[in-house]
């Protein structure tokens, strides 16, 4: 059933944010603030005129343009290329399942969530940089990819649960990714922090 993923890790998502994560973090308020807000809006939707648009897929674009529009001009641009690739990759993905379905080997929000996981990786260091190109870019594609199926008069939904699952998803591997990578950092600041404990107790 589609929109289960979504929900499943949204909501632990936001749970972790608003009451686990450290509350000296810039980004906690700001990130549970958009978690809750796209669950809401998760069921509204609207058309314009033969394009039916889903309000949570439409808020992540012009949340992910406003992080954007706060980088300089030289991120902006780098930004703006990274999110292009992966749109195309998207809207390509989805042409080559209409066409060529033989090659989805696995579950198509699995494939889609490991091969944009990684592109988004080797696109951009950090796991802020990596969730944006991925909510812009994907979005981006679910656009271009209406347009081309409404030419070829098929109707599609912009932003539906079908998206969000694939969005979550790849937002999850990404955040796992993200604490690999900084797995040596967290258990070093542990251990000094336990250090600091016994040091104080003694």
């Amino acid at each position: 059933m589609e929109g289960i993923m979504f929900y499943w890790i949204c909501w632990a998502f936001w749970v972790y944010m608003t009451f686990i994560l450290n509350k000296q973090n810039t980004y906690r308020l700001k990130m549970s603030i958009i978690v809750l807000t796209v669950i809401i809006l998760s069921n509204y939707h609207f058309s314009i005129d033969s394009l039916e648009l889903h309000a949570s897929g439409i808020f992540l674009l012009v949340v992910s343009y406003v992080f954007y529009s706060r980088e300089k001009l030289g991120a902006i641009f780098y930004f703006f290329i990274c999110s292009l690739i992966v749109s195309i990759a998207y809207v390509t993905f989805h042409l080559f399942e209409i066409f060529d379905p033989i090659w989805v080997i696995f579950k198509k929000e699995w494939m889609m969530g490991i091969c944009f996981g990684y592109l988004a990786i080797l696109l951009q260091k950090t796991l802020k940089g990596r969730l944006l190109i991925i909510v812009s870019g994907t979005m981006q594609g679910e656009f271009l990819y209406a347009y081309i199926l409404n030419k070829l008069q098929f109707p599609y939904s912009v932003g539906a649960f079908a998206y969000l699952d694939v969005c979550s998803l790849i937002a999850a591997l990404l955040v796992g990714w993200s604490l690999l990578e900084n797995a040596g950092y967290i258990f070093q600041n542990h251990v000094h922090f336990f250090e600091k404990g016994k040091q104080k107790s003694s």
